[in-house]
Formats: structure tokens, sequence, C-alpha cells
């Protein structure tokens, strides 16, 4: 190496190190949100969404049939309503972290804790939804199908389930943001997910700005997308007018004015 090369390294030393102190200048001192470090650090987030989207897909699919099948069989059999309603309450009363507590000696640290726990949050709010949507069906269809000689399980599957699926997408809209949120502390169980870099670094503000905001956008994503489903599953309940329109409708054809709170 040439004596003009050697003569050159402290200044080169000098450039990348005034370089490093310029890019971290925000992460030191703890910025609102360093846009340099989140670009260069977006991967690490891959990982823990994918899990996060592990545990509350999976958990909400099987909450959703569990809580499916409670209603089925308590529709039919109303005096299982109060044991079934009093049971997942219960359940969800149960604080999350001391669930996973209570789960770690029987299934250990990992996804099957976090999971269970999960799906049990989600069935006092699934089943409740499910029964009510059920119970609100009007009774002329009802009568209509009995009058054409539909069977109970008939009934249940062409008439009822059809027109108690808004309550029930709504059930389910609830169910799947808050274990969206919920999820975030399955870090606890080891099962990973957003919670895990959040609490990797508690002090770090763009960390928990990065790992929040995915989770949040999350839970928007599977709000629109289970509204979107609504709509293309009960297209009918978005010709249904509304309060003030069946007003302006009611006195457009001269009809007694309704009233309304």
């Amino acid at each position: 190496m040439t004596a003009a090369a050697l003569a050159g390294l402290p200044l080169l030393g000098q450039v990348e190190i005034r370089n490093r102190t310029g890019e971290g200048g925000c992460v030191q001192d703890n910025g609102a949100f360093c846009f340099g470090w989140a670009a260069d650090n977006l991967d690490r987030y891959v990982t823990p969404t994918l899990e996060h989207l592990v545990l509350v897909l999976v958990s909400v699919a099987l909450g959703f049939t569990i809580a499916f099948c409670m209603a089925v069989l308590s529709h039919r059999r109303r005096w299982l309503v109060p044991t079934f309603t009093g049971l997942t309450g219960v359940l969800y009363t149960v604080p999350s972290i001391a669930f996973f507590f209570l789960l770690l000696p029987i299934t250990g640290r990992g996804t099957t804790t976090a999971i269970i726990a999960l799906t049990a949050y989600t069935l006092q709010i699934i089943y409740r939804n499910i029964v009510a949507g059920l119970a609100n069906v009007p009774p002329g269809p009802r009568d209509a199908g009995r009058g054409m000689g539909m069977t109970n399980n008939q009934l249940l599957w062409g008439v009822e389930l059809p027109l108690a699926l808004p309550e029930i997408i709504a059930g389910l809209r609830v169910a799947t943001v808050s274990t969206v949120a919920i999820a975030t502390l399955a870090v606890f169980a080891g099962a990973g997910g957003l919670g895990d870099p959040i609490y990797a670094d508690l002090t770090f503000k763009t960390n928990i700005v990065i790992a929040g905001g995915i989770a949040i956008l999350m839970a928007i994503s599977f709000d629109a997308l289970l509204l979107l489903a609504q709509r293309l599953l009960a297209p009918w309940r978005r010709a249904e007018p509304g309060p003030r329109r069946r007003h302006r409708l009611a006195t457009l054809r001269g009809a007694p004015r309704p009233t309304w709170t």
C-alpha cells in the first residue's frame, strides 16, 4: 500500500464515522419515527407478521367452528343458551396473560397454548351473535318454510342461517379485530407474533410504531374483508331502507308518519 493511500485512511475512517453518526442520530435520540432505520430493518417484521396472521386465522376459524356448533345445538334446545353463554362468558373474563400462564404447565410454551387461549376468547362474541341472529329471524319466513313442508334442518340451513348472516358476520368482525389485538400478548406464551418485536424493545418509538401499525392495518384489513363478504353474501341488507328513508317513502305514499328515537 502506498504512502498516499495510508495517509488517506484516517480521513476515510472519519467520513465513515460521521456518516454512521448522521444515520444513527434519530435512533440515538429515540425520535418519534426514524425513517432510515425503518427502511433498513423492515424485513425483520415479516416473520412476526406471518406468525400473527397464523395465530389470528387459526384461532378465529376454530372459535367460529366451536361457537357455530354450540349455537346450532342450543337453537332448538333453548335451555342450553344460558349454560353456553355463562361458560363462554367465564372464559372471556379470564385475563389473557393469566390464561397463557395457566395453560403453560399443560400445553407448554408455543403456538398451541396461544391458539387455545385466543380461541376461547372468540367464543363469547361469536356464539352470542349467532344465537341473536337466529332468534331475530322474522316468523314470516319460518312459517312460509314450514308451509312448504321444510324440515327443521332445511329450515335452519335454507331460511334461518341466511337471514341471520349479517349478525353472524358482525360477530366475526368483532372477534377478529379483538383477536388481532390480544394476539400481541402471545409472546408471553412463546408463540411469537407482532408482540415479539414490541416487547423486545419497548423503549424504541420507531419499533413500537411499526409493529403497532402493522397490527392496526391487519385489523382494519380483516374488518374490511368481512364487511365486503357481508355485502356480497347478504345483498338484501343493502336494499333495506333506513328509518329516515322509510319516513320519506311513507310521506310520499301518504302513510302515517313513523316515529323513532
